[in-house]
């Protein structure tokens, strides 16, 4: 299919896509090099709620740096046959760090202001039936308080429902055996029923947020009864 033209603009802006020569050597070197050696286990819970088509928007907790590796894994190409599309933090795209994310499919957003290429970008990406992962929390959590949302997430869903595209929104939680995840530990992703949002607006919002925040604590605690930490709720 023809990428329209001003997507094409808006992401040669942004990042360089998905490198076909870059995105398979770092699947080989993450997946099956680091992450099967570094955890003892590795475990997914709930791959029966991953949608595999359709525009699909990843809304994970945020716990520890190999979350977006634990993703990939669970839901990357060799899952989906699609790509794990990360909007990510403006200081997570510096260095060497940053060559490797902008070859990777991953683009960067200013959480204090987020630019409308960013935002045209992102439902792009939905308009096109891609895998996006935008983490609601803005940064990573170690601390176990209750999760709480930025409204990014309930905002870009909002502006892809006003442009008549139906995303599924799935909550993702994440575990792992120490709170700071350590050699031969164990990990845990847990996927729950995907979410739509119903409606524009600042209450539709909270009221999304609300219950998208309750299903990923869900997820995130399924994921932590499966490494040993925490008692499943009933």
């Amino acid at each position: 299919m023809q990428v329209p033209l001003a997507f094409a603009n808006r992401e040669s802006v942004l990042c360089r896509g998905v490198d076909p020569f870059w995105s398979p050597l770092a699947m080989f070197a993450t997946q099956d090099l680091v992450l099967r050696n570094y955890f003892r286990r590795r475990i997914v819970l709930g791959h029966e709620n991953l949608p595999k088509s359709g525009p699909v928007l990843l809304a994970p907790t945020h716990r520890a740096r190999w979350d977006g590796l634990m993703l990939t894994m669970a839901a990357g190409r060799r899952i989906t046959n699609r790509d794990c599309r990360f909007m990510v933090t403006l200081t997570e795209m510096k260095g060497l760090q940053g060559w490797f994310l902008y070859r990777l499919g991953c683009f960067p957003v200013d959480q204090t202001k987020p630019s409308l290429t960013t935002l045209r970008y992102a439902i792009d990406l939905l308009v096109d039936h891609q895998q996006l992962v935008v983490f609601p929390e803005g940064k990573i959590n170690r601390t176990e308080k209750p999760v709480r949302l930025r409204q990014g997430l309930a905002r870009l869903a909002q502006l892809a429902y006003g442009q008549g595209v139906e995303v599924q929104i799935v909550p993702v939680g994440l575990g792992y055996s120490e709170i700071r995840p350590k050699f031969l530990g164990k990990a845990a992703i847990c996927f729950e029923r995907p979410m739509n949002v119903l409606g524009t607006g600042r209450e539709s919002a909270k009221r999304f947020n609300q219950e998208l925040s309750r299903r990923m604590h869900a997820a995130e605690q399924a994921a932590l009864f499966a490494v040993g930490r925490s008692k499943k709720s009933a």
